[in-house]
């Protein structure tokens, strides 16, 4: 090796331990930023020339060293189970949010709940046969009546705005997953040209991890990284993102919860295809939103309203049919005791037809005012099997079931979830001892090169300036 040729071995010694430090340094300034990825520096040693002349003989001399790159240590297998986790705990956290919200709205077991309002009905009347013709017993069961009938209507209205609050969410979840699968093919398309003409390309790849993460969490996509550094998004089998291009999808059926619509995804190019979801919040909000059916396995929003309408519709009927076999302290007979206005829905229509104790039939038919043998009648209506209470103790039971099933399963996949992210942290997140033993030992690789470059400098100072200087 020549000697001026040492000095760029050792400048190239230098420049690469400089570029491990200034790496070492950016590591740790990024310490806490989220979703970060270290890097490394990789190098190789850069061989001897090829012998040039026939003289040259005998071991030759290396060149130094060459940075080759800047590693990103990502793991893909970490980071496909983070985006699987993700997507189950997508799934079943949005479920369990709905049943938790239905519960809360029930109020049950509690004095305000629709549990103790049947009770209280059904008692009025119970008072009202034991204490016929007393204004106190019947003016006590209308104020019971009217409380059911507002407790009814008011648990159907919350229902009714949990189901548009969701929709509204669902709205906003396509719309954050359009603009993440957009925002992936611009960074596809950048990190391409990068890689293509030389240059670390790794903080990119880290942004588009975190999106291709929140696509996974919203839908369930999977990833599949392609050789030219690109990535193809996949959702329901078909591609959302391929290179530097973004499908849109769109919602479909999402109207109110009465029109009884299934909400669908969709591709907006493809408004007839329906986009098949793997998992992630939006599938499990889909869910939450579809239709009540017959066998009861519809959304839950949507089922626990058609509950709320069985037992209005069951109190109403079953009341009334009693309630006009009796008359009343004038003699009327045939009276309904509750109303219900077939324009809305049952639950939010029922309304108490009687205003006075002179509009409860509490007697038999032909019997004097004094007789209470109808209201024990109607009384009695809370112990039959398809009572209005049963139904509702049945609608609960299940619920309660549900949502307990829902919540531990959320809880499964949380768990799968935050596994996974901490396998993929342990081995992507940076490490401040790790990197402080990086830093001493490029500063030490930086010392002894530039030792090198002194001693060459100064072999040189001798043999030019010192050269032939002997005996002047």
């Amino acid at each position: 090796m020549s000697t001026f040729g040492a000095l760029n071995t050792a400048y190239r010694g230098l420049s690469a331990a400089q570029q491990a430090m200034d790496l070492a340094g950016h590591n740790v300034a990024n310490a806490g930023t989220a979703g970060y990825t270290r890097q490394r520096i990789e190098q190789s040693s850069i061989g001897a020339p090829a012998p040039m002349g026939l003289g040259t003989t005998g071991v030759q001399a290396g060149q130094g060293v060459s940075v080759d790159r800047i590693a990103r240590l990502g793991n893909a297998l970490l980071d496909a189970s983070v985006r699987t986790t993700a997507s189950s705990a997508g799934y079943t956290g949005a479920r369990a949010a709905a049943f938790d919200r239905i519960e809360a709205n029930l109020k049950e077991p509690g004095a305000s709940g629709l549990s103790a309002q049947l009770q209280a009905f059904f008692a009025g009347w119970q008072d009202v046969a034991n204490r016929p013709g007393e204004a106190g017993a019947t003016s006590a069961l209308l104020r019971s009546a009217g409380q059911l009938a507002s407790t009814l209507s008011a648990g159907r209205t919350a229902l009714e705005a949990q189901w548009s609050d969701t929709a509204g969410d669902a709205q906003q979840m396509v719309a954050s997953l359009n603009d993440a699968a957009t925002q992936v093919a611009a960074l596809n398309t950048d990190i391409r040209s990068t890689i293509a003409r030389g240059g670390s390309a790794n903080e990119m790849i880290d942004a588009r991890a975190r999106l291709t993460e929140t696509i996974a969490t919203i839908s369930g996509a999977s990833v599949r990284d392609e050789p030219d550094g690109t990535v193809t998004v996949y959702l329901g089998g078909n591609a959302l993102v391929r290179g530097d291009q973004a499908r849109a999808v769109q919602l479909d059926g999402v109207t109110s919860m009465s029109a009884g619509t299934t909400p669908r995804l969709s591709w907006t190019d493809r408004p007839d295809l329906e986009v098949g979801l793997d998992g992630g919040t939006l599938a499990g909000t889909l869910s939450v939103l579809a239709p009540a059916d017959a066998s009861g396995a519809g959304g839950p929003i949507a089922e626990a309203a058609a509950s709320y309408d069985a037992v209005a519709t069951t109190l109403a009927t079953s009341v009334n049919a009693v309630h006009r076999t009796g008359q009343t302290s004038t003699g009327a007979t045939g009276l309904d005791f509750f109303r219900l206005d077939p324009t809305l829905p049952a639950a939010r229509a029922l309304s108490v037809v009687p205003t006075s104790a002179a509009g409860v039939a509490n007697a038999a038919a032909g019997a004097g005012p004094l007789d209470g043998s109808n209201a024990d009648a109607i009384a009695q209506l809370a112990r039959r099997t398809d009572s209005a209470g049963a139904r509702w103790s049945a609608f609960v039971t299940s619920t309660g079931s549900a949502s307990r099933s829902a919540t531990q399963q959320a809880g499964i996949a949380e768990t799968s979830a935050s596994g996974a992210k901490s396998a993929q942290a342990s081995g992507a997140s940076v490490s401040l001892d790790e990197e402080s033993v990086s830093l001493i030992a490029s500063q030490h690789a930086y010392q002894a090169a530039a030792r090198v470059l002194s001693a060459i400098d100064e072999a040189l100072d001798t043999l030019i300036n010192r050269t032939g200087s002997v005996g002047r």
